[in-house]
């Protein structure tokens, strides 16, 4: 697996995501004992970024994490999230990036986690009670004791971000970025190239839809949170899979699979872009990672960036309200 720099920080160009091993996709399919087999099979196969957030779950993800990688700490660079967990009486789903809320927050994870540091921890939505500069004072402190090796911001916007380097360097963004979403290319990316900040594209397979495994809103399980999403609604869901087609069309051409031309397309916008397809299966990060060997041509490269725009928002509404723009 190659290695790229996302800041200071080296991982490997494809990491994991670990959402999905608790909540949100098919939760019927959930099976801890496959997930930690997945996490070490990536492991295996030369992944080091594992991406976890106090919320899924909550809590439980982050423990899950922690006992996949027990025997393994040194070959994780360990990411995890807090804000969308308010620890003085909100509780989950409300946002707090307070000093006070942080501190209790880092120690909840750190022990969760197993481990004494966290190499990349992440502000997972901007509060906006709490002035940016405040936030990124509390992770400094952090910094300072060792608790945190780096920072960083997720789905937060460009003025936000030039506030809170200016306080401190931000190692990476992460926010959502694939074939079905490209409006990060205007004003993120050249940000971030200006600033020397690394680029994690969370959902590089849009929610699964890229893998062309889906045809049909009947193909997710009724507690999945994609039914709710507007591209996975009936009427766009059929549009979209236009998209899905076409992505196949080039991965026959290939020779590779429909994720791993998304996750190649991704690889190939630069060495500052180190996405984590999320997946709970042995088999899926074993395609995903392979991705890593997948060269396009000019030619497919084109007609990947020329792809008809995904039809319909997203989020729902819900979630697009507490993301910083």
């Amino acid at each position: 697996m190659k290695h790229i720099s996302i800041g200071a920080l080296d991982v490997s160009r494809i990491g994991l995501g670990c959402m999905s091993m608790t909540s949100y996709y098919n939760v019927d399919a959930i099976d801890d004992n496959e997930s930690i087999r997945t996490i070490h099979r990536a492991l295996d196969l030369g992944v080091t970024h594992i991406d976890t957030a106090e919320i899924y779950g909550p809590y439980t993800n982050e423990e899950l994490v922690g006992k996949a990688i027990k025997d393994r700490r040194n070959q994780v660079v360990l990411a995890t999230k807090f804000g969308l967990v308010s620890h003085a009486g909100g509780g989950a789903g409300v946002l707090d990036s307070s000093p006070a809320n942080i501190r209790v927050a880092v120690e909840g994870s750190l022990k969760r986690l197993g481990t004494d540091r966290i190499d990349l921890y992440y502000q997972h939505r901007v509060d906006p009670k709490i002035p940016i500069e405040d936030t990124v004072g509390a992770l400094v402190e952090l910094i300072n004791q060792g608790k945190i090796r780096h920072f960083g911001l997720s789905e937060a916007a460009p003025n936000t971000i030039r506030r809170a380097h200016a306080v401190h360097p931000v190692t990476a963004l992460q926010t959502e970025y694939s074939l079905w979403e490209r409006e990060p290319e205007a004003e993120l990316m050249p940000l971030l190239r200006e600033l020397g900040i690394g680029f994690v594209p969370y959902s590089p397979l849009g929610h699964g839809f890229l893998t062309g495994a889906m045809r049909s809103p009947d193909d997710l399980s009724d507690d999945d949170w994609r039914k709710n999403n507007p591209r996975f609604t009936r009427e766009n869901f059929s549009r979209n899979l236009r998209i899905v087609d076409e992505v196949k069309a080039i991965a026959a051409d290939a020779g590779a699979t429909a994720a791993q031309v998304a996750l190649a397309w991704l690889l190939a916008q630069g060495d500052d872009v180190a996405p984590i397809p999320g997946t709970k299966r042995v088999a899926r990060v074993e395609e995903n990672t392979a991705a890593d060997g997948v060269v396009l041509s000019a030619k497919q490269i084109e007609r990947l960036n020329n792809l008809t725009p995904a039809v319909g928002a997203r989020h729902e509404e819900a979630n697009m309200a507490v993301i910083d723009r």
